[in-house]
């Protein structure tokens, strides 16, 4: 399991450590209290992340933003974003650490989707199935051939 720590020092110094599970964000300071308020330290964990944005700094700063399932993030700008606990902001020193940030964790909430290999035990279940199929009519010896071999090809 990986543990990383980003250190954001500015516009407001910013925490973030994560793991293959969770992102935790603690903000320190007094311009994060101005924004942020006594709200400690926020955790997202990974599954619950529906997508994440960044916006580049230019003339104002960046941040990247998570959203979550059930959450209510800032669609206003860079400005209403400062507010949002789901929202870290930066620099242009910044920039290439939090898109690299960015694609492990894209990397980690696609992981599970990647298709599995079907086990040979599943594989002769399937088999199984057809045959019944077959005995039963519902398809013909010909269809039972090509999804067999389907099967054993995959």
């Amino acid at each position: 399991m990986m543990n990383n720590e980003i250190l954001i020092k500015y516009p407001q110094k910013t925490i973030i450590d994560y793991d293959n599970e969770k992102i935790v964000i603690t903000r320190k300071g007094a311009m994060n209290f101005l924004t942020q308020g006594i709200k400690g330290a926020k955790t997202i964990p990974i599954k619950s992340i529906s997508s994440i944005q960044i916006k580049e700094p230019g003339v104002t700063n960046g941040y990247i933003q998570f959203g979550v399932l059930g959450g209510n993030e800032s669609r206003s700008g860079v400005f209403a974003a400062t507010q949002d606990e789901n929202t870290v902001m930066f620099t242009k020193k910044y920039l290439a650490e939090m898109q690299q940030f960015k694609q492990q964790i894209e990397n980690i909430m696609y992981a599970d989707n990647q298709p599995q290999p079907q086990s040979q035990s599943s594989i002769a279940d399937e088999i199984m199935k057809l045959k019944s199929l077959l005995d039963q009519g519902v398809i013909n010896q010909e269809e039972f051939e090509q999804q067999k071999n389907k099967l054993l090809n995959s």
